[in-house]
This record gives C-alpha cells, sequence and structure tokens, in this order.
C-alpha cells in the first residue's frame, strides 16, 4: 500500500507542511515571546534613565520558558519519542517476520525484509544522531531555567551548540554511507555540480550524427 498511499504530491505537501511549521515555530520569539519587556522592566525598576541597549547574547534575548515549555516540550520531545515508539514497532515487525519459518522457494521475502531491515537501521542511526546532538542543549536549557542558582560550564554549553549544528551536516553522510540509492545520487550532484563532470551517456548520446 505504500506506493498508492505515499504519492509524490502527497510527500511534496507533507514536506512543505513540516517547512512551514518550523518556520512559524522558529518565528515565534519575533511574535512576541521573548525578553523584551522583561528586559525594559528591569531597566525601569533599575530607574536608569539611559538608552535602552539590548545585549546581542542568545538567553538574554531569548526566553528560557519558550525554549524549554514550547521548543522542547511541545516540538522536540513527544515527536522523539514517537519516534523511538515506531521505529521499535518496526523492528519487532521485521524481527517477526525474518524469524518465520519459510520454504527453501521463499528467498525473496527474506532478501526483501533483509532490505527493509537495513534501511530501518539506517532511520534509526539519524534518529539517534539527532538525539545524541540535541538533547544536551535542551537539558542545559532546561537546568537554566529549573535552576537559575546553578551554573553550567560555559565550555558545556559551547559543545552543545555545536552538536546542533554538527546534526545538520551527518544526516548527509550517514545517508550516503548506508543508502546505496542516496550515495548514488549524491556522487551524481557532487560530479555535475562540483567537479563540472557530465553524464558520459548523455554526451554520446548528443554527440550521434541526426541525433
Amino acid at each position: 500500500r505504500y506506493k498508492s498511499v505515499v504519492t509524490p504530491r502527497r510527500a511534496a505537501v507533507a514536506i512543505a507542511c513540516c517547512w512551514i511549521i518550523s518556520f512559524l515555530v522558529g518565528l515565534t520569539p519575533m511574535f512576541g515571546w521573548n525578553n523584551l519587556d522583561k528586559m525594559r522592566r528591569t531597566q525601569e525598576l533599575n530607574g536608569s534613565h539611559t538608552e535602552f541597549v539590548i545585549k546581542c547574547q542568545f538567553e538574554t534575548v531569548i526566553s528560557m520558558e519558550y525554549m524549554v515549555y514550547f521548543n522542547f516540550f511541545v516540538w522536540v520531545l513527544p515527536p522523539l519519542l514517537l519516534m523511538l515508539l515506531i521505529y521499535l514497532e518496526v523492528f519487532n515487525l521485521i524481527r517477526k517476520q525474518l524469524n518465520k519459518k519459510v520454504s527453501s522457494s521463499s528467498a525473496d521475502p527474506q532478501k526483501y525484509y533483509g532490505k527493509e531491515l537495513k534501511i530501518a537501521k539506517s532511520l534509526a542511526l539519524v534518529l539517534f544522531l539527532f538525539a545524541l546532538s540535541w538533547l544536551p542543549l535542551h537539558v542545559l536549557n532546561c537546568i537554566t531555567l529549573f535552576c537559575p542558582s546553578c551554573e553550567t560550564p560555559h565550555i558545556l554549553t559551547y559543545v552543545a551548540i555545536f552538536l546542533t549544528h554538527g546534526n545538520s551536516a551527518m544526516n548527509p553522510i550517514v545517508y550516503a554511507f548506508r543508502i546505496k540509492k542516496f550515495r548514488t545520487a549524491f556522487l551524481q550532484i557532487w560530479n555535475q555540480y562540483f567537479c563540472c563532470k557530465t553524464n558520459k551517456n548523455a554526451n554520446s548520446a548528443a554527440a550521434e550524427p541526426g541525433t
């Protein structure tokens, strides 16, 4: 049923929805959920009449309530747990199929589910790397919000931020090494756009007379 359910049109709509939701979630602080009013009240309480200047630091501008309650507890943790449950179910179903006693003439199902298991492991690795890259920073944000007196070393914060940025570079590498079709596509893109190598078959077809 996969090919009938996941059509190119539905896949495009799903991808567009993911980008739109991500865009809106990321812009939520610009819609008002930030520390601007808090900083203004602090300046008024201090009786300062100097020009209002915002210190350009992430934790100064962005509200930790937004980062923890909205970003982490709504948009990161629930999808992560849901994906974990889905992959556990997928692995369980594939394991049951592979453990079934099949006749000697049914080599194709074994090959099919073995291939599915390999793809599922690759996607599970992507999920694991996502959790490994993003959870440290969100844990530090929770400590900052729920324990204001606790001081975390700056080096931990820098490492956590580096991991979140590095996660974007991990996925193409994992896909390329684990899934043959992705590896082939990446090599074609690299050769065509970065190494200026064109398809030899296309060139030979174009060079034939009368074509």
